[in-house]
């Protein structure tokens, strides 16, 4: 059975104070959680967040990683940098990486093999954007983001996906129960040709578009959905009502 995860994604937002406030504040109230529980929070703060966090049932997590063990890559982190503070997860291949940064299926796919080599857990995220849905070109960006992205992986269970529509990501608007449930098990389909079926039952996918306290329990109750990927909620105490979902 898979064992569903909640991780938030702080972006470029917290210090180290409100940060630690923060924690402090979620760590009574996640403390009984059910589920896998993480905050990828930016690189800076990584030290601060798990001092905060250390005796808790949250893990700390990173936004990105570089494939490369070191060298002249300015501003980067890599997968050392991360495990000498006891990091666990790192998102790769977020949409506003793919957007604002240039990453691409092969970027993606570079930073995910490092990162598993590394022994760090990728959640890896794939997703279209509004128009690519409306023109009927979901399955294909779908199948190329996972074709390309986890070309050379060997154990598909050593990883996440979240999938995160573009077009429901800091807009307020969310896919809904069906229309979640229905994506994700496409992705779920395209990884068992891709792998194995055994493989594909077993890898958890997450939801990562606007999941919010009030539509976390429809969405998590979907027999694909396996956790969320939660942008603007991890930053107050709403991200601990969608941990304990199911409360």
């Amino acid at each position: 059975m898979r064992k569903p995860f909640i991780a938030g994604n702080w972006k470029m937002n917290m210090t180290a104070e409100s940060g630690t406030a923060l924690i402090k504040e979620l760590r009574p109230l996640v403390k009984e959680a059910k589920c896998e529980v993480a905050l990828c929070v930016p690189a800076i703060l990584i030290p601060a967040m798990v001092k905060a966090a250390k005796g808790s049932r949250i893990k700390i997590g990173a936004e990105n990683v570089h494939w490369a063990e070191k060298g002249a890559y300015t501003g980067e982190i890599s997968v050392n940098m991360l495990k000498e503070y006891g990091v666990k997860y790192v998102i790769i291949g977020h949409s506003e990486r793919r957007q604002y940064f240039g990453e691409t299926d092969e970027t993606v796919n570079k930073r995910t093999l490092a990162a598993l080599a590394g022994g760090l857990t990728p959640i890896v995220c794939v997703g279209e954007t509004l128009k690519e849905r409306e023109s009927g070109k979901t399955n294909d960006v779908l199948d190329r983001q996972l074709t390309e992205g986890l070309k050379g992986v060997e154990d598909l269970t050593k990883l996440v996906i979240a999938y995160e529509p573009v077009w429901a990501i800091g807009t307020g608007k969310t896919a809904t129960d069906e229309q979640a449930q229905e994506t994700i098990a496409y992705i779920r389909k395209k990884l068992s040709k891709l792998f194995s079926r055994k493989e594909a039952n077993r890898v958890r996918i997450q939801y990562g578009g606007s999941m919010n306290a009030k539509n976390c329990k429809g969405l998590m109750a979907q027999p694909d959905i396996d956790g969320g990927l939660i942008g603007g909620a991890s930053l107050t105490t709403d991200f601990a009502c969608i941990v304990n979902f199911d409360k």
